[in-house]
């Protein structure tokens, strides 16, 4: 259960994805042709050879047909991809089945929002932290892009933000907006154009 615990997580925060498209509402509720499984999962490279881990989730509210979410290999304790392989190794969820399905007795159980939030939501108590809802986690990767000094429009296309409201959910302004304040006439340009409406003529 742990080890798709931690995946979904880290997978949702490095998306910059919804828990909901990676999880399921019952343990009953799985349909291919809605939910995501392994077989949606692929590794596509850029011209430069940077690659990215690819999740085509089926079926959105906003886009019927599929879109894709994807996350990088990070130098980190969290890194996604690391805890991607050792959720195949461990739980070996089936190829058609849910993703982030996880062996429970002899066959395997999809992992539900519910039970995937009341985990998170108890381990952060034994490390006295307050514990984040759903949307937390998506607010959450949003914000560590930008600290990160992702673009901010980079960062609203990587988390499908239809508008601006995400900049009403984030902290550590000044922190954000640091490296655009500097002497550096490139950064400070993208800032500007970003912050300043477009003169219609």
């Amino acid at each position: 259960l742990h080890a798709a615990i931690y995946v979904c997580l880290t997978t949702t925060f490095f998306a910059t994805a919804r828990i909901g498209k990676f999880t399921l509402v019952t343990l009953s509720s799985f349909d291919p042709k809605l939910h995501i499984h392994q077989t949606d999962v692929s590794i596509i490279r850029d011209r430069q050879g940077l690659e990215v881990h690819n999740f085509h989730l089926p079926h959105t509210k906003s886009s019927p047909s599929g879109e894709d979410v994807n996350w990088a290999k990070q130098h980190s304790q969290s890194n996604p991809y690391t805890t991607l392989m050792n959720h195949f190794e461990i739980n070996e969820p089936p190829a058609e089945g849910p993703l982030f399905a996880y062996q429970q007795g002899k066959g395997h159980r999809p992992l539900t929002k519910k039970k995937f939030l009341l985990t998170l939501s108890s381990m952060a108590k034994k490390a006295g932290i307050k514990p984040l809802n759903g949307h937390g986690i998506h607010i959450g990767s949003t914000l560590e892009y930008l600290l990160c000094n992702v673009p901010f429009k980079v960062v609203k296309v990587k988390g499908r933000w239809a508008s601006n409201a995400f900049l009403t959910y984030l902290h550590c302004h000044t922190q954000i907006l640091t490296p655009y304040m500097q002497a550096q006439p490139a950064v400070h340009e993208s800032f500007i154009c970003y912050t300043i409406p477009p003169i219609h003529r």
